[in-house]
């Protein structure tokens, strides 16, 4: 199923774009045409993208990491993943965090994170006393082992 998604690119960056056909993320540049951003190991920054979209109702658009900043540098989106909802105007914005060791440089036009849509359910929350049983109960953390 395709939805369809209202985007305006303020910036000078191709609009995001899945790199394969296969792939399930569309790759997102910052948006940094005067300035470069230093991320110090353990520091984060919210890097801006010039990018705004509206979603259709019931879609969310989820920030993700990317897999080979994450192995090569430590970079990482810190709240990952984060959620754009469906009544969000604003610039997209990533926040990333250098968990890495060394100084990394967030250059513009370099691919920053992947966006990633997806529909969700609304719940009307029942307040009750007890819940159902099930085989696992409030077995969690682990529980399982690991093999």
């Amino acid at each position: 199923m395709i939805a369809t998604v209202s985007i305006i690119n303020r910036s000078s960056n191709p609009a995001p774009a899945y790199a394969t056909p296969g792939s399930a993320g569309m790759d997102i540049r910052a948006n940094l045409p005067d300035t470069e951003i230093v991320l110090p190991p353990g520091q984060r920054a919210l890097i801006p993208t010039g990018i705004y979209m509206a979603l259709p109702e019931g879609m969310e658009c989820q920030v993700r990491p990317r897999s080979g900043l994450a192995l090569k540098h430590g970079i990482t989106v810190l709240n990952a993943p984060g959620t754009i909802d469906s009544d969000y105007r604003g610039e997209v914005g990533v926040i990333l965090i250098n968990l890495g060791s060394e100084p990394f440089t967030v250059r513009h036009s370099e691919r920053i994170a992947q966006l990633v849509f997806a529909h969700h359910a609304c719940v009307r929350l029942e307040e009750t006393d007890t819940l159902p049983d099930t085989q696992r109960g409030e077995g969690g953390f682990g529980h399982s082992g690991v093999n």
